[in-house]
């Protein structure tokens, strides 16, 4: 029988090698570097110039976002691809939208205050000071002071950006219901702003396809901030590198890894492990190399965020693909009163591109052939409203390993998902509400549609191994030297989205790994 070919072994070992270039590896990669620290990266997806390689066009951008194949299972199969996950050096962050609210104080605490789902082991007091250095260092825009939540040490460092015509019409809406709003928090230039280790970026050109990567540099993905600063600090990264092994010692510590780079097996060895690879691909490597595995958690506790958006027509011309997507904010529904439902959510204005609105409105309205043509006319005419909303774990919803195989032989992941009866009232709140802010505002033949956006939760934080993959530091109760930096490790869904959370995250495990590393010395 043909016998498999040894994996030749790298020279060096390095201290440190991360796994995924995103919102979760690349902060941390650039702080393990800042501090001396060998360090190495490895992406599965390639490296990209913004300039030549992001068109103003929807559909030549699909390389960016994780179109290996995902299995969707449950009465809420999970839209993949660019809904939640991408491919290359800066990981999701190449093609998300940018908005950046941070969680509210108790967002943290939701079983404190509801007596169901589960509270962080992390404070929000813990974290302010890590928002507030993301913020400052990649460079968001928004409004100073910040309508909702605690008095805030820091502002935001630049003005919002303009609000474009969806996000003006919902504030007509809203005022009329007395609903308060605000520009929105996004990771967006709205000036010319200094980014160390890349120098002057440029402000936001509002030509709106921040899903389909940003031609200028304006968005604050990976690419243009944090990764750079880590190649100025000495920092390797390795794209087109997909992991399939994690090689561990006799006594359980992890040695390196095995990877596949351009067709060709190689090995990596390292003192520490971090995955980064996001809800998806880091429980997947844990399931495969029998990792992390005691509490039963991983792959467990599966959460998306309601995402349900309203759409309505508008006699005045909206262009909705122009300006930032996420322009407007009102947070006045995060503990809505009298609400029959657990957490709560936030309401945003909507900026949406005509391909990927064309495909909504198929699947939501049912709508083909000359009955879309026909709808599909009015684009410019058109805006939307929708919520991101808390979400609850249950044991319905889960991560496991399908035996269909990929083409690279690797079980592919099957996603479980069933919204849950809390998650329905909170739609039925939400699109209520969202409904009578665009009658308000003017809008005719308004319609829902109903979508769950982000994977979080699949390796979740604790205070105990016994119902926790990690903990509050980010490391694997039953690997000493394996860490998890992205959104696999929340607790609970937070009614915000996820990015700033997860660089936050990611600066507190490296600096915490870092105060470990320094006590041993010592």
């Amino acid at each position: 029988m043909e016998q498999p070919q040894a994996v030749p072994a790298e020279a060096d070992e390095v201290d440190c090698l991360v796994i995924g270039l995103g919102a979760g590896g690349a902060p941390l990669l650039a702080r393990l570097a800042m501090a001396g620290l060998k360090v190495m990266a490895l992406e599965a997806g390639p490296w990209h110039n913004p300039t030549t390689d992001f068109a103003t066009d929807e559909k030549a951008q699909d390389f960016l976002f994780w179109n290996d194949e995902r299995l969707a299972a449950g009465a809420d199969p999970l839209a993949m691809g660019k809904n939640n996950s991408g491919t290359g050096v800066g990981g999701s962050t190449l093609h998300y939208t940018a908005y950046t609210p941070r969680p509210l104080p108790d967002d943290l605490h939701i079983r404190r205050d509801f007596g169901q789902g589960e509270d962080w082991p992390v404070s929000y007091e813990e974290l302010e000071p890590y928002y507030n250095e993301v913020e400052r260092f990649i460079g968001v825009s928004g409004p100073t002071p910040y309508p909702w939540g605690p008095a805030r040490s820091q502002g935001y460092p630049m003005a919002p950006l303009p609000l474009n015509s969806a996000a003006q019409l919902m504030v007509r809406g809203a005022e009329k219901l007395g609903i308060k709003t605000s520009p929105a928090a996004n990771a967006a230039l709205s000036a010319r702003y200094y980014q160390e280790g890349v120098g002057w970026r440029e402000a936001c050109t509002n030509r709106g396809f921040c899903q389909a990567g940003c031609s200028n540099g304006a968005k604050s993905s990976m690419d243009v901030t944090y990764i750079p600063l880590a190649v100025k600090h000495g920092a390797e990264i390795q794209p087109n590198s997909f992991v399939t092994e994690i090689e561990r010692d006799e006594r359980g510590r992890v040695t390196g890894v095995v990877y596949t780079h351009n067709g060709e097996q190689k090995r990596q060895r390292c003192r520490h492990l971090f995955l980064c690879g996001g809800s998806v691909e880091t429980p997947r490597l844990l399931l495969l190399n029998n990792l992390g595995l005691s509490s039963g958690q991983v792959g467990r506790n599966l959460m998306a965020h309601p995402g349900l958006q309203v759409w309505g027509t508008f006699a005045d011309e909206v262009r909705p693909n122009k300006g930032i997507p996420g322009g407007l904010i009102s947070q006045d529904t995060h503990r809505p009163t009298g609400a029959d439902f657990v957490g709560g959510y936030l309401l945003q204005s909507i900026g949406v591109m005509p391909v990927t609105f064309a495909g909504q409105v198929a699947r939501g309205r049912k709508y083909w052939g000359q009955q879309l043509r026909n709808y599909m006319k009015n684009f410019n005419h058109i805006a939307g409203i929708n919520i991101l909303g808390d979400c609850l774990p249950h044991a319905d919803n889960f991560l496991e390993l399908a035996e269909e195989k990929d083409g690279r032989g690797l079980p592919k992941p099957r996603l479980h998902f069933s919204a849950q009866e809390n998650e329905h009232r909170m739609n039925a709140h939400a699109e209520k509400i969202m409904r009578g802010i665009w009658e308000a505002a003017g809008a005719t033949d308004i319609w829902s549609f109903q979508r769950y956006a982000h994977v979080i939760g699949t390796a979740r934080m604790g205070l105990s191994g016994d119902d926790a993959v990690v903990d509050a530091n980010g490391r694997v109760f039953d690997v000493p030297n394996l860490y998890i930096s992205d959104n696999s490790t929340f607790p609970s869904a937070l009614s915000v989205n996820p990015a700033l959370t997860i660089m936050a995250l990611s600066l507190r495990t490296a600096d915490k790994f870092l105060e470990s590393q320094q006590r041993r010395d010592n």
